[in-house]
């Protein structure tokens, strides 16, 4: 049975890594090589409240994250955000030993910042420990070339601008990973029509199976969980790909349905509605009229 260990300060990370008491109690840049004791976390579910952008480059086990593990072979970033459930699995006699680094932060440190407005943006802390970003030695040269800058700023005595400089320097960190992310989506073209090709077919595959009838109309979680990648992954994925997101994507596959529906069964609007999984046969003809511009009884008598 596992445990579960809630990290809810940066006080916490330290204490269980064996480190002095942190230099800035809402941030921390932690290496490798620094840690002086590691406890073993086979079978312990992890809770972190704390924002983290860890670099590995190597790792003895693996990490799962819901249903989906990864093991980090190669150098790879992996952000999480509060909230995130992490599990260890390994040997019960091997402690969890990683080379790389960690930057680690508190919520409350950029509250009051232009980061706070911007945090949402970064949607890769959503992806899943398979969805790692895999950086290029260029890319990581630069992503450590920042740290040093944060590790600098909170190091030395406090004034007025170390906030503001520390949060902007968060703030530059996360947007180089955006950009290393479009790399990543771009040099993995090939991998990324396999995934579209694979959520057509799940969409198809939902009204052939007749889920609609238990879940309602397909929604993006269901369809992620098929693929095995996370729901924001997904939507970003596919968004890099064609233009459009995951929930577009859906939508037109439903309007696509809808339409034949129409034009070839002699069931009324609501009756379709409900065929497709709507609850409400108002929800449809609002969904139908925002993506065609005119209303179901509309479309079939023009046509």
């Amino acid at each position: 049975m596992s445990t579960t260990v809630t990290i809810d300060s940066i006080s916490q990370v330290h204490e269980a890594l064996g480190l002095a008491k942190p230099k800035h109690p809402l941030i921390s840049v932690v290496h490798s090589e620094d840690i002086e004791t590691m406890t073993t976390y086979t079978n312990v579910r992890i809770v972190n409240n704390l924002y983290q952008v860890a670099f590995k480059e190597t790792f003895d086990g693996s990490l799962r994250y819901g249903r989906n593990s990864y093991d980090f072979q190669e150098g790879s970033l992996v952000c999480t955000a509060p909230g995130q459930v992490v599990q260890y699995d390994g040997n019960e006699e091997v402690e969890l030993t990683v080379e790389g680094w960690s930057l680690i932060f508190h919520p409350d440190l950029f509250r009051k910042s232009d980061l706070a407005n911007k945090i949402d943006n970064y949607g890769f802390f959503d992806y899943a420990s398979n969805e790692a970003l895999h950086l290029s030695n260029d890319e990581r040269v630069h992503l450590e070339a920042l740290l040093d800058k944060i590790v600098s700023e909170y190091s030395q005595n406090l004034d007025r601008h170390s906030l503001h400089l520390i949060n902007s320097t968060i703030e530059m960190l996360l947007d180089y990973c955006l950009r290393y992310y479009d790399r990543q989506f771009f040099t993995r073209t090939d991998l990324n029509k396999d995934v579209i090709s694979k959520f057509e077919r799940t969409l198809k595959a939902y009204y052939q199976k007749s889920k609609e009838h238990d879940l309602g109309v397909p929604t993006l979680p269901y369809c992620a969980n098929e693929l095995n990648l996370s729901p924001t992954y997904l939507s970003d994925l596919l968004k890099k790909e064609t233009g459009k997101s995951a929930q577009e994507h859906i939508h037109l596959f439903i309007i696509d349905k809808a339409k034949t529906r129409l034009l070839n069964t002699g069931h009324t609007v609501s009756e379709i509605a409900y065929g497709l999984g709507f609850d409400y046969p108002q929800h449809f003809s609002t969904l139908f009229k925002s993506k065609t511009g005119i209303s179901p009884s509309e479309f079939r008598n023009v046509n």
